[in-house]
């Protein structure tokens, strides 16, 4: 495990960072410009393996899709870590995007993106507070039924 005042957080709260998981070329997990880094959509994967497929209102109950928000939420982590070299340089999350694979009478899309919403603010504290969209969509990649973007500011150190 990488060292850091955010790698401890994530320690104390029993958590666990299980990718990175990069997208395929060409496109890149995370872009850093400017101040902001922003995260590639992340599925909710542990080991390469997808955890949660289906779609909420059918298939996948709420806190299922929930536990699957926050499991986006840390691969998010991941990956800004590997770009980074260390969680400590992110100043602020600034905003949160969620998709939910929904079918067409769904509209608890916004509790099921509070997984990724919540473990964030449970890490970050204060500068965990974000922005956010949650919306439903047909369908995700892979038949996700949750996929989360993450955008952040870091500092230049």
């Amino acid at each position: 495990m990488k060292e850091g005042k955010i790698r401890g957080r994530i320690a104390e709260l029993g958590l666990t960072l299980h990718g990175p998981h990069p997208p395929h070329d060409p496109l890149d997990a995370v872009v850093v410009h400017g101040g902001v880094a922003r995260t590639s959509g992340q599925l909710p994967r542990i080991d390469g393996e997808l955890t949660c497929v289906g779609t909420l209102g059918e298939t996948v109950s709420v806190e299922e899709g929930k536990k699957a928000a926050e499991v986006c939420a840390l691969n998010a982590l991941s990956v800004l870590e590997e770009a980074l070299g260390t969680l400590d340089s992110i100043e602020r999350v600034i905003t949160v995007t969620g998709f939910v694979a929904s079918s067409p009478y769904f509209h608890e899309q916004p509790s099921v993106i509070d997984g990724a919403s919540g473990v964030l603010y449970e890490i970050f504290g204060e500068r965990g507070r974000h922005s956010r969209s949650a919306i439903g969509v047909a369908a995700l990649p892979r038949g996700g039924a949750v996929e989360i973007e993450v955008t952040v500011a870091v500092s230049s150190r």
